[in-house]
């Protein structure tokens, strides 16, 4: 993940000062010595970083901090809010029209994932904001442009609109806003074209489009691993277009983070949705609030719950737990479970997101082995729904058969059972169980779980 060498800096940092009964002047300027090292590592622009630096150091050795019972903590939430600030302040949302469609123009260099972005963004519409996207392929310089974008359209039955590659793409976008309107699309996302770097044609051709189309946003994608020259590229198409937006791709790669904190600050253009991964569904919304509380520690839980709520069968999550207060929690039910955690994303992404994790040593080195947690998928689903629903029938016999099924050992298939049980001893005492198995008081266990 993007960050995290400026998140352990400025985590160490900070830990320093947090519980000091008293903060001089001279703590606070060897911190922002600290701080500013840190920042200028993570490739953030030289004058974005003495800006904030100044502002910090401003606040921090005001008289209501230096003499505050909590000194340590009041600088951390100054650290917070002026990072906050730095990447925006709030989540910069995506424009309506008024009179639909609303018309976004995808611009951007070739190697930033333009026309990748472009599906995950038409995807994003559909499922977060219940809109109905048209796709338009106005790219008809790079090989193979409109193929991808129809391929990725077909793969995410979504409706893509080209004239091929012999047809102007003033033109193409013209007839593709008519199309959207005769079949009631309440957005169009116009892949334009990209250059290696930019030129006056690629400026002129854009142009031109936005001119014809008076676009309702226009994004700039930019890929966050270029760090500084991503800033230079946006200033450039900022200049030339007035961008509504930027999108930062990549941003779980080993990118230093540079980008995503001198964008806003250099070009004054919101970042609209950051890529935090290849699948289609790894675009999420930038809320500048909730990336500061990441880099600082502090966690995510709004990301974290948003995705439970996106990802997560509310009634399938009452049903287990009414299972679980009546202890007839089956197998069955646990493998239904843990396909619904999986879909959440990366177990070791999601134990990032928890407030603390920061202090949990060796959590960035962590690597949860997604095979062992298919082995336990194909050992339950290698069993017959009687052994699912009373595990206890399990005898030698019906376990070397089910060894036999799945690929795995017998000691893999008894341990999972002793995990199991284990589980559901604590299940019972999580939720006030008596031994009967009758309802105890109210409250407890929550799902969804942790599996192991």
């Amino acid at each position: 993940m993007a960050f995290e060498g400026l998140a352990d800096r400025l985590q160490n940092t900070i830990q320093k000062i947090r519980g000091k009964g008293k903060v001089s002047e001279a703590d606070v300027k060897e911190m922002m010595r600290e701080v500013r090292l840190a920042l200028l590592e993570a490739d953030v622009n030289f004058k974005v970083v003495k800006d904030f630096v100044k502002k910090v150091s401003e606040r921090a050795v005001g008289q209501e901090v230096l003499q505050s019972l909590t000194p340590g903590q009041q600088i951390i939430k100054i650290v917070n809010e002026e990072l906050t600030a730095l990447m925006g302040g709030e989540q910069s949302k995506i424009a309506a029209s008024n009179r639909p469609p609303t018309v976004i123009m995808m611009v951007g260099l070739q190697g930033a994932g333009k026309t990748t972005t472009t599906g995950k963004l038409s995807l994003l519409l559909r499922k977060k904001y219940n809109r109905s996207p048209l796709l338009v392929a106005a790219d008809i310089y790079r090989p193979a442009a409109i193929k991808q974008l129809q391929t990725l359209g077909k793969q995410l039955d979504m409706p893509v609109f080209s004239l091929g590659d012999q047809v102007s793409p003033v033109e193409i976008a013209k007839q593709a806003i008519a199309k959207a309107k005769e079949d009631h699309h309440d957005y169009v996302l116009i892949d334009t074209a990209g250059r290696l770097h930019v030129d006056e044609a690629l400026m002129g051709e854009l142009k031109d489009i936005k001119e014809l189309t008076k676009p309702d946003e226009i994004f700039l994608v930019v890929d966050a691993m270029t760090g500084q020259d991503a800033v230079n590229v946006a200033q450039s198409f900022n200049e030339q277009l007035g961008l509504t937006g930027v999108v930062l791709t990549k941003l779980d790669g080993d990118t230093r983070g540079g980008a995503a904190l001198s964008i806003r600050a250099v070009t004054q253009t919101p970042i609209k949705f950051v890529g935090l991964g290849e699948k289609m569904d790894a675009l999420e919304p930038f809320y500048p609030e909730r990336m500061a509380s990441r880099i600082l520690g502090m966690g995510d839980v709004l990301t974290l719950i948003e995705k439970a709520q996106a990802n997560v069968d509310e009634q399938k999550a009452k049903e287990l737990e009414q299972k679980m207060r009546t202890a007839t929690f089956t197998l069955e039910d646990f493998l239904d479970q843990l396909g619904q955690v999986r879909n959440l994303g990366p177990l070791d992404e999601l134990l990032k997101m928890m407030p603390g994790a920061n202090k949990i040593k060796g959590l960035n080195n962590l690597q949860i082995d997604e095979k062992q947690i298919a082995h336990v998928e194909a050992i339950i689903q290698s069993m017959t729904k009687a052994e699912k629903n009373n595990p206890e029938i399990l005898n030698a016999n019906r376990k070397r058969r089910i060894a036999k099924g799945c690929g795995r050992p017998v000691t893999e298939i008894n341990r999972l059972l002793k995990q199991f049980e284990d589980m559901k001893k604590m299940m019972k005492q999580m939720t006030g169980m008596n031994p009967k198995g009758s309802k105890g008081k109210k409250g407890g266990f929550k799902f969804p779980f942790k599996p192991f």
